[in-house]
């Protein structure tokens, strides 16, 4: 029963250091959101801003050819940027992202594509090392806090290959959407070449203004559109990362509630114990008494 006892108190140890350690990064997590969510936010006029510059110098010119417009007849190999996070303790956050590129990789060797991996975040890349998959580009060490130039980098990779006559002639990219606190979805997009679809709609912050190039439309196409995949791109490293911090928050909010739980079981067990012991110490004490007692009556 002695055993029994320690054993049940080493374990209350355990979980409880436990329980401090979730309950600080639950504390780390939860300061860091705010901060993430700020930066997403911060960021949304840039990209609606671009984006309309994009969408203005389409519209104002149909005809013209742009190579990253322009999907190639017969494509024969695509990227697919994933990102993933650099540390863990954040539930499914990986998994899933890891689940949902795989997808779209079988989706594009169904098309006959070469998928050929870009992966953000060492959890991706430890991810593709342990399985001897070959990776066409990785970053790593900003997955909770990236900064312009970290998307910047990347999309420079991308398009220069998506540029070689070499290269891959489709980029996708997989990513967590921070929605709120409680919901961050996996999105899976296509980044190049754009699409280009004619509409009657008004679009967001009013028509669109009317242009004339010059140059051309053509030079213009090539200064704004390398900046709108970069925005594209740091869109996403911003959402991930926020999607990141709240993921860790749930997670470790939820192994807290268990580690207290736990506590909670093993401290009743441990009185439970205590009580059987100090119950069948009486008893004997008692049973003693009662045999010395007889003893005493049968000599007299």
């Amino acid at each position: 029963m002695g055993a029994q006892l320690r054993l049940l108190r080493r374990r209350i140890r355990s979980v409880k250091s436990t329980a401090k350690i979730t309950r600080a990064q639950e504390l780390i997590a939860s300061s860091r959101i705010v901060k993430a969510q700020q930066r997403m936010e911060a960021a949304v006029p840039y990209e609606r801003e671009i984006t309309r510059a994009v969408s203005a110098v389409l519209s104002n010119s149909a005809d013209i050819d742009h190579p990253l417009t322009v999907a190639k007849e017969q494509p024969s190999s695509a990227g697919v940027l994933i990102v993933t996070s650099d540390r863990g303790f954040a539930g499914g956050f990986n998994a899933n992202i890891l689940r949902e590129a795989e997808a779209l990789a079988g989706h594009l060797r169904g098309r006959g594509l070469q998928v050929k991996p870009f992966v953000v975040g060492r959890k991706g890349i430890t991810w593709h090392r342990f399985r001897d998959r070959s990776m066409s580009g990785e970053w790593s060490g900003f997955s909770d806090n990236p900064l312009y130039a970290h998307a910047k980098e990347i999309a420079d990779a991308l398009v220069s290959s998506f540029e070689d006559q070499n290269g891959i002639d489709e980029i996708h990219i997989v990513y967590t959407e921070f929605v709120s606190m409680l919901t961050q979805q996996v999105q899976v997009k296509r980044v190049l070449p754009l699409e280009v679809e004619e509409t009657t709609e008004q679009p967001p912050g009013g028509p669109l203004p009317y242009y004339e190039f010059e140059p051309t439309a053509g030079e213009v196409l090539n200064q704004l559109l390398p900046r709108y995949i970069e925005s594209r791109i740091f869109n996403a490293l911003l959402q991930s990362a926020a999607s990141e911090h709240a993921a860790r928050r749930r997670a470790m909010k939820s192994a807290t509630d268990n580690a207290n739980e736990l506590i909670r079981v093993f401290t009743q067990r441990m009185n439970q114990a205590r009580q059987a012991e100090i119950t069948q110490e009486i008893s004997e004490i008692v049973g003693g008494a009662n045999a010395l007692a007889d003893a005493s009556a049968g000599k007299e």
